[in-house]
């Protein structure tokens, strides 16, 4: 389902260690799942309004989802258990419109405190994302609204406890795609007036839920802890087999690392680059399990090209778009395109990467079948740099080494403005820190000055909705199935000041209609949307609102305990509820 997350890319005789926080699980009761996490505390335990990436690790733990996709094939499916399952939709059909999906929901879910999961839980997600679209839940779901009308959602309906009717704008390639979104979440506790919900009791302690574990405890800066779901309807025969699920803190990749290969966790995903060979060593000795794949997971530079002393969403009430303003110094496209000439991003990758991905030219992975395969990555050009940033306006006339504004557009960037910014990136992350150290270093060379802050992830969270920021370095991870559909981050019904993903307030409006194009084309097929998803990624790198980087190769690793370890690409938990503690 198309659901980017922000990510961080973090990601047995481990009783003493679960037991010390969370003395409800015990190791005689199965496997103890421990996960290391560099990336803090979860900002969310509830799904609507989660969106980094240990909140949704936890999220998805803890409750269905709305639709089922096959791990396999990759594709969104009836339930099919056990390869597609965990999902409230049991089977679906579609008018003569192509406009109305009608949802007939499985009637075997409960909560775990006995109560059926039903269409009133799945109204309750759409009525949060209604009231995310007028400003007043901070969620990341909104994109599903189209002010305009023209696409996405229209409305939903629940004409009994099983049935959920979806209505869509037109006949779209993306339809099952938004409807995702409609996860089920326990209505019967949340708060009924949708004002409340940001700052529900909820969010940190989910008390119902309905998914493979249960929540337990969270202990700020050092874990969250789950136990197994007795209640759970897709375990095997015998229920949920493992006895809990750790989610443990800790301060860097390097400690996630060094702490799997003790054996103080017996799992990590995303392993640090520059330490996978080893892991490869003790796979082949038989000391870990090692299930490498090419990743849906990319690092960018973003730049904010909005006023950011006045934030405003990107769409009124009535889809009407507002006008940004310009960021005085990267609302110049000249200075993006310098920036982006400037970084020498292939030896940024050799640095960062080992081997272990690919570059980005735009915004769609190498490994999709939209991506635009013709499309030259943007060169390293230091002079080209230096004479745009000349033609530009961008000079040194007192000589310290910092270009200042000199050039016609005073209105915008007053007359002497240095050419420097502030770069954020989250803290603990190594590839990350590098990339910002190097990209620091060969900026100055153009006369380009960063202020470059490593900063704890949720606080770099709450600067980007905001929109309060110049640039930033993070990553996204495709949601899966994968779809190019650029709605959710680059379009002006995404620009939500405190929950949009469009933080940059990019807009380009042959992209945003070459992208409506795409999710229309009749008969969906894939090389016809190709043809027009290879058109927006041009105008993407023209524009610039990222600077892509590159992809980086995903792999998952468990330790030999771990009975039941057989990840699909992009699904490393898809059986979980099946995993046992292996015999010695």
């Amino acid at each position: 389902m198309k659901n980017f997350r922000r990510v961080l890319l973090t990601a047995s005789g481990l009783a003493l260690a679960a037991l010390a926080v969370a003395p409800v699980l015990a190791q005689d009761d199965g496997l103890i799942i421990i996960e290391g996490n560099f990336g803090g505390d979860p900002q969310f335990l509830n799904p609507i309004l989660a969106s980094d990436t240990a909140s949704t690790r936890m999220t998805g733990f803890l409750f269905p989802g709305f639709l089922n996709a096959n791990v396999e094939t990759a594709v969104l499916s009836p339930y099919d258990p056990p390869m597609a399952s965990g999902g409230l939709v049991q089977d679906w059909t579609v008018d003569d419109t192509g406009t109305i999906y009608t949802f007939n929901l499985r009637q075997d879910l409960v909560w775990n405190d006995g109560t059926p999961i039903t269409s009133a839980d799945v109204m309750y997600t759409w009525g949060a994302i209604q009231a995310g679209s007028q400003g007043v839940v901070d969620t990341a779901l909104s994109f599903v609204i189209d002010p305009s009308g023209q696409s996405g959602i229209l409305d939903v309906t629940a004409p009994d406890d099983h049935t959920v009717v979806v209505t869509m704008a037109s006949p779209e390639c993306t339809s099952l795609s938004n409807a995702g979104v409609l996860g089920p979440v326990p209505a019967h506790v949340l708060p009924a007036d949708y004002a409340e919900l940001n700052d529900a009791e909820f969010n940190l302690n989910p008390t119902v839920s309905g998914g493979v574990f249960n929540f337990s405890a969270l202990n700020p800066g050092e874990q969250v802890a789950l136990v197994a779901n007795p209640t759970y309807a897709d375990a095997p025969e015998g229920g949920v087999a493992p006895a809990g699920f750790i989610y443990r803190v800790v301060p860097d990749q390097n400690v996630l690392f060094e702490q799997f290969v003790a054996g103080e966790t017996n799992m990590i995903d995303g392993p640090a680059v520059a330490r996978r060979a080893e892991l490869r060593a003790l796979a082949d000795a038989g000391e870990k399990q090692v299930y490498p794949f090419p990743g849906n997971a990319w690092d960018y530079l973003a730049m904010n090209q909005a006023d950011p002393a006045n934030p405003q969403n990107g769409l009124d009430a009535d889809g009407n778009r507002i006008d940004q303003g310009s960021h005085p110094i990267l609302g110049d496209l000249a200075v993006r395109q310098a920036i982006s000439h400037a970084m020498d991003v292939d030896s940024i990758a050799a640095a960062a990467l080992f081997g272990e991905g690919s570059r980005m030219t735009s915004f769609v992975i190498p490994s999709s079948w939209a991506y635009a395969d013709d499309l030259p990555v943007i060169a390293f050009d230091l002079d080209a740099a230096n004479a745009i940033l000349d033609e530009a306006g961008w000079t040194d006339g007192d000589g310290d080494g910092v270009r200042e504004y000199h050039g016609t557009n005073t209105d915008v960037t007053p007359e002497g403005t240095p050419l420097s910014f502030t770069l954020y990136t989250n803290e603990g992350n190594g590839r990350r820190t590098q990339i910002g150290t190097l990209a620091q270093d060969q900026l100055s060379e153009a006369g380009i000055q960063v202020n470059f802050q490593t900063i704890d992830f949720n606080t770099l969270l709450d600067i980007m909705d905001t929109q309060t920021f110049d640039t930033f370095i993070l990553g996204w991870r495709n949601g899966w199935p994968d779809d190019p559909d650029a709605t959710q981050l680059f379009t002006a019904q995404a620009d939500v000041v405190g929950g949009g993903s469009n933080n940059t307030s990019y807009y380009n409006p042959d992209f945003e209609a070459l992208n409506m194009q795409a999710k229309s084309v009749p008969g969906c097929a894939v090389e016809d949307r190709a043809t027009l998803y290879r058109e927006m990624q041009a105008i993407f790198q023209a524009d610039l609102p990222y600077v892509p980087l590159f992809t980086q190769d995903g792999m998952y690793a468990a330790g030999p305990e771990v009975a039941g370890f057989g990840p699909y690409p992009s699904n490393l938990y898809w059986n979980v509820d099946t995993w046992t503690q292996a015999t010695p």
